[in-house]
């Protein structure tokens, strides 16, 4: 195995590796100088643009490349080949091939979750969200369309475009664009631009670094400052991964790195190169990057530099911790040597670590010396262990890999206590890291890189390259669940499966049936998205919960279908969603007949209108023949009404409606109620007018006689009574109540001298006396014969008229109750209490 050290140039005091990943990436006849190259984060795919006026190369982690349309292109005839956007893997596999017919393309980025931009010169943005082909699309706006975009910026999570007219327009978010226009630039001559993701700006908002005239101008959505920096015009402006410094290309070849603030020149170099670079990026946060056709120089700390030369057209593809360098033979990784690794194999390196591999090497020659090494190392052997496990993680090459590793478990069994965390996690993320560098797979993620994306966005990815089984057999070596990637797999299979819609369905229900956290719901949306409404229709079935099938069955216009499904499930806020949809798209006849034979769901749709809509009501009960429902509405109304006339009118429709119903009972008894209404309105108008300083609309008929026996018209409330034919007791009731509220003594005393009362003659003495009338309510107590001598007794105690009470008491013999008199009797009374209990004793 070759020396891990062969591929390293020092720069400086730092050593920087150039790791080949892949070679024979891209056909020969591929005229890579006729593009332009874009780089996404974390090692994803490559893309390429083919049009009349514009060409797109995307590399992906991804990568984005379109034609340069400034350069001069050799002429080879008509092309009957239609645009496209294709995207390849590293490897030079191609993943997806995407028609374009947006014209020319100014833009290309990608978003750390590998979505796809492409920004075109009117202005319209597509964000290709996976690599299926599927997009979203906004439009930047503010003049966009008529004054063309003409060029872009990109981070993880948004672009600025710079538009002809210099005015820059800012997204800072892809999942909810919102355009944005910066200050006004200055009207020099631009010679090139950067932005400042909004992590790295103290305002927390992008800010964009434009060379203009001999100076640079710093523009975020306020103002536009001139930094004065002299030595202009700069050429290119390139911002470091951290944000912290800037590099510039001046126009007599010398690049300056200084911070981002400005204050502060951290060094230069001289390129002594007659025409500027083609692109000039960072690599990392130590080492800046020009590159020309097929030569790129590597500037370290101090003006340190180092040259690479290759064979054909070089592009620089800037990622976290490196830059990757493509071109059609070869797809190479250069970055700082880390730590680790330099800590592990530099020559004549003396470190524990270093020592602990040569142990393990020497181990395996059953050499003594590996015993020596390891006492030479015992006090540092756990920061060894550490370092050969960190520097394992950074190597792409599997043997040295498993070199470094056997070292480290070689030095933890020497341990009496260490943890294995570490070293498992690292075997777990190397076992990942080689199966996705693969070249059939085509993502070849550094460690860091690794760590950054995550494994759950690594298993995203490999599902957009449709690499189902190693996905599944990633999320089961991490214990992650797969329910995604089966559903995944499912609507890919909808979309693109030739087969018939029934063996469709079959296969991809045996495939998931039983499987947890499956969601059917997605699968069939994926069917009815690409016009297959029937196979939609046959997966909706297989979800078991109503809530994700009900919406998309209402999407496809199975309304009836969806309305069962909502009253299977027993749910009514779902049911209650339903029918609102239903009836804002829906006529209303329709509407009432998806009702019918659905008891549940009309009920609903009832107590919903009851408070809401009383003409949907009327209609209902109309559709439904349900004529006393009918009449009990239009009564209602009648009682809301406050004009006699009106409300007489509402009770005849009601009667009406009624009129073909009049052998049912209930109806028979309804009219009457309604006819008996309309005759009490006739009446309270009448007394109305007739009567001033009273009200007797919108009474019942017993507040109506109540109202007149209070104000002493009670002849007329004696005539209504027989009019109405109000039942005796009830008029008795309502005479006692209104003659003692009204405190008509004598017509109450008057009362009394009749023999009998449909009452009794108890609630008279009930009222009477909490009036206050003790004296009139003791007239009524001997007529209340109905109750016990003790009973009438404690009546008379209530009217204060204790000897009464006695008499009763004799007259019942009951010497307990008289006995009991004593102690309630006062002055005469108690001396006539005595005397009847002395008799009542004498007696005995």
């Amino acid at each position: 195995m070759s020396n891990p050290t062969a591929d390293w140039e020092k720069v400086g005091d730092r050593f920087y590796r150039k790791v080949k990943l892949y070679e024979a990436v891209f056909d020969q006849d591929l005229e890579l100088e006729n593009y332009v190259i874009a780089g996404a984060p974390y090692a994803g795919a490559i893309g390429i643009i083919l049009t009349c006026f514009a060409m797109a190369f995307v590399l992906t982690s991804c990568t984005a490349l379109y034609r340069d349309e400034d350069k001069i292109q050799n002429y080879r005839g008509v092309r009957s080949v239609k645009s496209s956007i294709d995207i390849y893997s590293y490897s030079g596999r191609l993943i997806r091939r995407i028609n374009w017919d947006k014209g020319s393309i100014r833009g290309l980025g990608w978003s750390e979750d590998e979505s796809l931009l492409v920004i075109t010169e009117d202005g319209t943005v597509r964000c290709y969200y996976d690599l299926q082909g599927d997009f979203t699309q906004f439009s930047l706006g503010f003049g966009a369309e008529e004054h063309k975009v003409r060029a872009c910026r990109f981070w993880p999570s948004g672009f600025v475009a710079i538009l002809s007219n210099n005015h820059l327009v800012a997204v800072t978010h892809y999942h909810e664009p919102r355009p944005k226009v910066l200050a006004l630039p200055p009207e020099d001559e631009i010679h090139s631009w950067t932005v400042i993701p909004p992590a790295y700006t103290l305002s927390r908002s992008v800010e964009v670094l434009l060379a203009a005239g001999q100076t640079i101008y710093v523009i975020d959505s306020s103002e536009a400052e001139d930094r004065a920096l002299p030595s202009g015009p700069f050429k290119h402006i390139s911002i470091s991964p951290n944000g912290l410094y800037v590099a510039l290309y001046t126009e007599d070849g010398m690049v300056w790195v200084i911070t981002s603030d400005f204050q502060n020149k951290i060094g230069e170099y001289e390129s002594k190169a007659r025409t500027p670079p083609n692109d000039i990026q960072w690599c990392g946060n130590d080492a800046v990057m020009l590159a020309w056709e097929d030569e790129v120089h590597l500037i370290g700390p101090n003006g340190a530099s180092l040259k690479y030369y290759f064979d054909g057209w070089v592009h620089l593809l800037p990622d976290v911790d490196g830059v990757r360098l493509v071109t059609n033979d070869v797809c190479e990784l250069l970055q700082k040597v880390p730590d680790p690794t330099e800590d592990v194999f530099k020559v004549g390196s003396t470190s524990p670590a270093s020592v602990l591999l040569d142990a393990a090497d020497q181990l395996d020659k059953k050499s003594p010396k590996a015993d020596e090494n390891i006492r030479l190392i015992k006090a540092n052997l756990p920061d060894a262990v550490g370092t050969c496990v960190q520097a394992a993680g950074q190597e792409f090459s599997m043997h040295w890999q498993k070199q470094l590793l056997r070292a480290a478990s070689f030095g933890k069994s020497i341990l009496d206590l260490y943890s294995s965390d570490d070293f498992v996690d690292m075997c777990e993320a190397l076992r990942i890291l080689n199966a996705v560098r693969d070249y059939k797979i085509g993502l070849p993620l550094s460690y860091d890189q690794y760590r950054r994306l995550t494994a759950e966005k690594l298993i995203r990815r490999l599902m957009n390259r449709n690499e189902y089984l190693l996905a599944i057999r990633l999320s089961e070596y991490l214990r992650l669940p797969a329910n995604k990637i089966h559903v995944h797999w499912a609507s890919q299979k909808v979309r693109n499966s030739t087969e018939d819609e029934d063996t469709i369905c079959k296969t991809v229900v045996e495939k998931l049936d039983k499987k947890p956290g499956i969601s059917f719901e997605v699968v069939a949306r994926a069917a009815y998205d690409e016009g297959r409404s029937y196979l939609a229709t046959q997966l909706l079935n297989h979800e078991t919960r109503a809530g994700k099938q009900v919406p998309l069955l209402l999407a496809m216009e199975e309304d009836e279908i969806g309305l069962d499904k909502a009253l299977e499930s027993g749910d009514t806020d779902l049911v209650f969603f339903v029918l609102l949809q239903l009836k804002k798209k829906l006529p209303l006849t329709s509407f009432f007949r998806l009702l019918t034979n659905r008891p549940v769901a009309t009920a609903i749709v009832e107590s919903s209108a009851k408070g809401q809509d009383q003409d949907l009501l009327k209609d209902l009960y109309y559709q439904d023949d349900r004529r006393l429902d009918s009449a009990n509405l239009l009564f209602e109304e009648a009682l809301n009404q406050t004009a006699p006339q009106t409300k007489i009118d509402k009770l005849k429709l009601a009667v009406k409606l009624l009129g073909d119903t009049n052998k049912d009972p209930a109806s028979v008894q309804y009219s009457r109620t309604c006819s008996e209404a309309q005759a009490l309105i006739r009446v309270q108008a009448s007394l109305d007018q007739d009567l001033d300083n009273t009200h007797y609309s919108g009474l019942s008929l017993n507040e109506t006689l109540l109202r007149l026996i209070k104000t002493g018209y009670g002849k007329r409330a004696m005539k209504l009574q027989s009019d109405f034919k109000i039942p005796e007791k009830t008029w008795w009731w309502l005479r006692l109540r209104g003659l003692v509220a009204k405190r008509d003594w004598g017509e109450l005393e008057e009362v009394s001298k009749q023999r009998r009362s449909p009452i009794g003659w108890e609630p008279f003495f009930n009222e009477i006396l909490g009036a206050g009338n003790q004296k009139l309510a003791g007239v009524f107590v001997s007529k209340c014969t109905g109750c016990s001598a003790q009973e009438r007794a404690e009546m008379w105690i209530k009217c204060g008229m204790v000897v009464k009470a006695g008499e009763e008491l004799v007259k019942a013999k009951d010497g307990n109750g008289l006995e009991e008199l004593r102690g309630k009797a006062r002055g005469v009374e108690s001396q006539e209490i005595e005397r009847m209990i002395s008799q009542f004793r004498g007696k005995r």
